[in-house]
């Protein structure tokens, strides 16, 4: 396939290659392994870098956006971008929101280091899900990757695991967005079963992007796909959260999907370059 074919470009935004590294996965994993995506037991493996980059180079992934986290940094993830820095960069979460200022230096001192796209929280896997995205904890966050022109993602809509989900609901980004006008956010995972707020919510601020991560492109509801067929063709973002869904089975799915040519080069690249990757390289 040539690179001026439609869908011949993809940046897979979401990839976890850290599962590896626990010997024994916390409960709540194994189920949604099991119970939820009913995945192989092979799931949460060691990742071995020529396979991935296998993978990656099958579906034209050129490149991969790794998770890692501040408070137990993945040996696998820095592994892989120290040796392929061209392919893969880092997202990381793990900020210690109701101790901010140690956690946030840290966040800076490693985005001066190492190739981060962005950092990541997830509002229903933190606190027992008591603060949502509006709550004032998060306003060092929002500040801080304002300040650096580093991207945010925020997880939206109801989560996989048996926590709770309401404070995922996008609405809750509204304030958010009213209030930092200067952050780049992007909701991750979707955006289920709030989908129609989401697409208000990106309508209305410039600001604001959608992630479909862990959800299989032939899933995605129509009226998003509406929206990235018209107005939205800039603002969703593809990522497979990886091994969850693999590369082999959501590119050929995202591919497949009713979206003009433009659309599709959009959601599977150019909306990640632009929107994680451009301001960086400047």
């Amino acid at each position: 396939m040539t690179q001026s074919e439609p869908g011949s470009r993809a940046i897979d935004c979401l990839v976890n290659v850290h599962f590896g590294e626990t010997e024994v996965q916390p409960k709540f994993m194994t189920k949604v392994r099991d119970d939820y995506f009913k995945g192989p037991k092979s799931m949460f493996d060691p990742v071995d870098l020529s396979e991935l980059i296998d993978e990656m180079d099958e579906h034209g992934v050129v490149k991969a956006i790794l998770m890692d986290n501040l408070a137990k940094p993945s040996v696998t993830a820095r592994k892989f971008v120290e040796a392929k820095p061209e392919r893969f960069a880092l997202a990381m979460g793990g900020v210690n929101l109701l101790r901010p200022v140690a956690s946030l230096r840290e966040l800076t001192a490693v985005a001066a280091d190492l190739p981060v796209a962005y950092s990541i929280v997830g509002p229903s896997f933190w606190g027992d899900g008591q603060y949502p995205p509006s709550d004032a904890v998060y306003y060092p966050l929002y500040a801080k990757c304002a300040e650096m022109g580093l991207p945010l993602c925020v997880n939206t809509g109801i989560p996989g695991p048996p926590i709770p989900g309401e404070v995922q609901n996008p609405i809750h980004l509204d304030r958010v967005c009213v209030r930092f006008p200067e952050l780049k956010l992007c909701m991750v995972h979707g955006a289920d079963p709030w989908w129609d707020i989401a697409i208000r919510m990106l309508i209305k601020y410039e600001n604001l992007r959608l992630m479909t991560s862990a959800w299989s492109p032939k899933r995605l509801p129509d009226s998003l796909l509406h929206y990235m067929r018209t107005r939205g063709s800039g603002k969703v973002i593809f990522a497979s959260d990886w091994p969850v869904l693999r590369q082999h089975r959501v590119v050929p799915e995202a591919k497949a999907l009713d979206l003009p040519a433009e659309a599709l080069d959009n959601y599977l690249y150019n909306n990640a370059e632009q929107f994680f990757f451009e301001t960086q390289e400047q």
